[in-house]
């Protein structure tokens, strides 16, 4: 389970999950169940998700907290939700400092070291850059997704069918910019028992409400808890 923290750094947007319900038609009849868009996030109490993992993972801005979320990494409880979220997974989407530390990571491990990296590097990895190019994501099944074509793929991709997620986790601005678009169906937050005084949030400030209704809530041993969401509208 050692191994399953110091992955922490790594975003693989793997939480826990919750079984999806179908889309509703006409009169309230259910559709065939469509992939859905579920964000996960190790967040603060004061909303800072910025660079949890480590140090030196993303210092902007004058951030001097990181890995402020590794002391609270519980292996009984977390491990076993990391798992069953991974197993729900269709697909990541990702930005691209997210998938560059992703991409340093796993390539280089085996199942021996991790049980995730096999279904990690099966997984299609879709990578919002507008810098990199495709021959950047070495760390494939990979699609490079333009920033501008963020919104349109992604509705695209939520309306295939099928019950597993299109995972996100880190990449605030991606996460930012499918909030205000609507086109986020779960949260999982895992509250950490820590203020952080400032620091990058997933939430847009743009004056518009987005209603969740919370699905449960989990208390880790070291205070975190892991509260999930569904959209409510």
């Amino acid at each position: 389970m050692a191994s399953v923290a110091r992955r922490h750094s790594a975003y693989v947007g793997l939480r826990i999950g919750c079984r999806v319900r179908p889309r509703q038609g006409p009169g309230g009849v259910p559709t065939i169940p469509a992939m859905r868009v579920k964000v996960s996030e190790f967040m603060s109490m004061d909303g800072v998700v910025q660079a949890p993992g480590g140090a030196d993972e993303d210092p902007s801005g004058n951030f001097r907290h990181g890995g402020w979320s590794m002391p609270y990494f519980d292996p009984e409880v977390m491990a076993p939700a990391l798992m069953s979220d991974l197993q729900q997974t269709e697909a990541s989407l990702s930005g691209r400092v997210t998938y560059q530390i992703s991409a340093a990571s796993w390539p280089e491990r085996t199942d021996e070291d991790d049980p995730f990296t096999s279904t990690l590097s099966r997984i299609h990895k879709y990578v919002v850059s507008g810098t990199l190019s495709e021959a950047d994501l070495t760390w494939g099944p990979a699609t490079l997704v333009r920033p501008g074509d963020l919104i349109e793929t992604v509705s695209e991709l939520r309306s295939r069918p099928g019950d597993k997620y299109l995972s996100v986790s880190g990449s605030t601005e991606v996460t930012r910019a499918l909030l205000a678009a609507g086109l986020v169906d779960e949260l999982s937050l895992y509250v950490e028992p820590i203020v952080l005084g400032g620091g990058k949030s997933i939430f847009p400030a743009d004056g518009v409400k987005h209603r969740f209704e919370l699905v449960s809530s989990q208390p880790a041993k070291t205070g975190v808890v892991i509260n999930r969401y569904r959209r409510a509208d």
